[in-house]
């Protein structure tokens, strides 16, 4: 892990991946076959990118059950504790519909309405996410989401991981589809004779379920256009670098474009770090995913004072951000930019990544100087309540009418003043 200066930030900066012009193609058709042609472009991409040959995409019953009674108890039980937290922090997210009185019997007001149905994105790969199903299908429940559809790639088996599946069957998540990649997100957007579309989509993916995203936002909206993860510690001499260094290791293993950078005031510290980091990296077992993403995008600098390093932490807008210092609240109050905060030594990423309850979507690639968290304010929409009374009408009629014909937009006018005839 290397020690740059601060000027050096940009070249750990990675924009959200555009994907080359061959993928941005291979997207394009993807998508363009599976509105043509439903399930059966949806059945031909899975065998082609999967290695596996689907009579049904829907998962059935009998298939979640056997999953539920294969896992673990014990795993059940955290299942089930860690879904009480994020469902007892999206709750405090709920916002209510208003409705404000004028004296002049005019009411103005916002309704909230959830959106019908989401359809929820979880990626296969390497590794199984559970916490993808909780994190994505939670707030979707707590907004009164009435459908959520999920899909996921199959393995080679034709299953889906037992984990994702029991985590779905916890959440009352029947609707399930053995899909994954571009032609997924299509489905989504679009329907197939064996999904009916949905209004957003939400949750991480490769570069082309990524492409595919973007593709069909304005059609459905969609959540972020997420890139690799990326963590950033901030760290006084109170740290213990031991810790410091397992911190920054947890996000570099997820992908080699993953970007882990420590900010501190100690050079002691910033040393023992690269010690640790080359002590802990020899028997990870995603070694070679971990040193690729320490080696290119990952990094150490060190600043002379603090409200100096805040700003360098200011600067890069972290998906996720460690304050390990002696005031960390105190710091926190500095900082401006960040996905998700984690206060104190205790408070390690993964400790969001699972059970505290905070959502884990969070903006990467520095997005998070302008946008937040997955919550259940993604998941509802917001229209504006009008209702003018007569004397209202009356009092600023002409003022409405004034400013209609200043735009140049006689009908509009018109509109207000036709009105007149109701007092005469």
């Amino acid at each position: 892990m290397k020690i740059i200066q601060k000027h050096e930030l940009n070249s750990l900066k990675r924009s959200v991946d555009q994907g080359t012009e061959e993928q941005r193609e291979a997207v394009k058709k993807i998508i363009h076959d599976v509105k043509q042609r439903g399930d059966a472009a949806v059945q031909s991409y899975t065998k082609q990118f999967d290695r596996v040959d689907l009579e049904e995409l829907r998962v059935s019953e009998d298939e979640m059950d056997a999953a539920y009674e294969s896992i673990d108890g014990e795993f059940i039980e955290i299942l089930q504790e860690a879904e009480q937290n994020i469902r007892r922090f999206h709750e405090r997210q709920r916002t209510n519909s208003w409705f404000e009185p004028a004296a002049d019997g005019s009411i103005l007001g916002q309704k909230i309405t959830a959106i019908d149905a989401a359809g929820i994105y979880v990626p296969g790969g390497t590794a199984a996410y559970p916490s993808s199903v909780f994190m994505n299908v939670i707030p979707a429940q707590v907004a009164g989401v009435e459908r959520i559809v999920m899909t996921t790639p199959p393995g080679k088996d034709g299953n889906v991981p037992e984990g994702v599946l029991v985590a779905a069957k916890l959440l009352g998540v029947h609707e399930v589809y053995k899909v994954g990649g571009a032609q997924a997100i299509a489905a989504l957007a679009y329907g197939t004779e064996s999904l009916q579309p949905v209004d957003k989509i939400t949750g991480p993916g490769n570069v082309f379920v990524a492409l595919a995203k973007r593709e069909v936002f304005g059609d459905v909206d969609i959540d972020m256009i997420a890139g690799p993860s990326e963590i950033a510690v901030l760290a006084d001499d109170s740290a213990k670098a031991n810790e410091v260094a397992a911190d920054l290791l947890s996000q570099a293993e997820h992908d080699a474009r993953s970007s882990s950078v420590l900010v501190t005031t100690s050079r002691e510290l910033a040393e023992k770090v690269e010690e640790q980091i080359e002590t802990q990296l020899k028997d990870l077992p995603r070694y070679e995913i971990a040193r690729a993403s320490i080696d290119d995008y990952g990094a150490i600098i060190i600043c002379e004072e603090m409200d100096e390093a805040i700003a360098v932490i200011n600067e890069i807008a972290a998906e996720h951000l460690e304050i390990m210092t002696k005031d960390p609240f105190g710091d926190m109050a500095k900082v401006k930019h960040a996905g998700a905060i984690f206060l104190g030594p205790y408070s390690s990423e993964p400790v969001g990544d699972y059970f505290a309850g905070p959502n884990h979507v969070l903006p990467t690639s520095g997005t998070a100087r302008f946008s937040s968290p997955l919550s259940v304010d993604d998941f509802t929409k917001k229209s504006s309540i009008i209702s003018y009374s007569e004397q209202a009408l009356k009092s600023n009629g002409g003022k409405i009418s004034q400013f209609a014909r200043l735009e140049g937009l006689e009908a509009h006018a018109r509109a207000i003043e036709t009105r007149k005839e109701r007092w005469k």
